[in-house]
């Protein structure tokens, strides 16, 4: 059913000021343009709410009824119109974003405090996540866009692929193998090996690869986070297969990042928002300002496109 706002406007200020004359004047109206609002509201209702006469204007029964609902229900609608309006002006003072925790250490640090500089009143929010879970915070609207790796089976979100990283093997830099210029994932058969969860990107790489060169790796910790691995691995516990670019931006220096070959499986980086929903102007601000980070810092490559 189709609510006849216009209608209700007019007859609540009738009623309220009891009189179509001075309803109309402070609806801005003519009377003629009142009048015609009732009589298509009693006609929708088909009951007449004003008895009228030459000298007054006086609620009928249904009116009368009708009218502590009328009221309710517009203030109610007043109420959620105002505070929709707060959430709107909140949301234009602050900007949400996720990101994977590398960039988020790396990245971020530097490239807000260049963005205050062009919203200095804005508040940012930061969401660490794996890629998993940013690609749901986007597409939920909770964050403007994330920084992730980027996935191919999303048709609901936007992706723009910015660079890339060759998985590698993280390992101390005093072990014997942190002098190979590469090795093949066979050569990994024997090595204790640290596993990453299943909702970062590069844990099915890594299994889809394994099955298909009918490869089987020894894990003896599982993780859920690349962070964790990588640090496991600079403590000597066990070896971690991880982006290249999780060791070359890692604080410690005990790493080393071995190449990987035989397959070559690299991670492409990029920016995810949701399909057909334009950036605010700070958020396009921010996006490119990350962009121009990623492109000049060393660690990555171009993404093969």
């Amino acid at each position: 059913m189709r609510i006849d706002f216009l209608g209700l406007e007019a007859f609540l200020s009738i009623a309220e000021r009891g009189s179509f004359q001075r309803a109309a004047a402070h609806l801005n109206l003519s009377q003629t343009a009142i009048s015609h609002r009732m009589r298509k509201l009693e006609e929708e209702l088909g009951l007449k709410l004003f008895a009228r006469t030459t000298r007054e204007v006086t609620l009928t029964r249904a009116g009368i009824d009708f009218l502590p609902k009328a009221q309710a229900a517009l203030a109610e609608l007043e109420q959620s119109f105002d505070e929709l309006k707060q959430q709107g002006a909140k949301r234009r003072e602050r900007l949400d974003i996720a990101c994977l925790p590398v960039f988020a250490v790396s990245y971020l640090p530097a490239i807000l405090n260049r963005f205050h500089k062009f919203q200095p009143g804005m508040q940012v929010r930061v969401f660490e996540a794996p890629s998993a879970a940013i690609a749901e915070l986007v597409q939920s609207g909770e964050v403007e866009f994330g920084l992730s790796v980027v996935q191919t089976n999303r048709w609901d979100l936007e992706t723009e692929a910015i660079a890339s990283s060759p998985l590698a093997l993280a390992c101390p830099s005093r072990h014997p193998l942190a002098k190979k210029r590469s090795l093949g994932w066979g050569q990994l058969r024997n090595l204790p090996l640290i596993r990453v969860g299943s909702k970062t990107a590069i844990r099915p790489m890594i299994d889809d690869a394994m099955s298909a060169a009918r490869v089987t790796l020894s894990w003896q910790y599982e993780v859920q986070h690349v962070e964790t691995a990588v640090n496991m691995a600079e403590a000597g516990l066990s070896f971690a297969i991880v982006p290249s670019i999780d060791v070359a931006l890692h604080r410690g220096r005990g790493l080393v990042a071995v190449p990987l070959r035989g397959p070559i499986l690299s991670c492409t980086y990029g920016l995810v928002s949701r399909r057909g929903i334009p950036l605010s102007p700070p958020a396009a601000k921010l996006r490119g300002l990350l962009i121009e980070e990623m492109k000049a810092k060393g660690g990555l490559h171009a993404p093969d496109v």
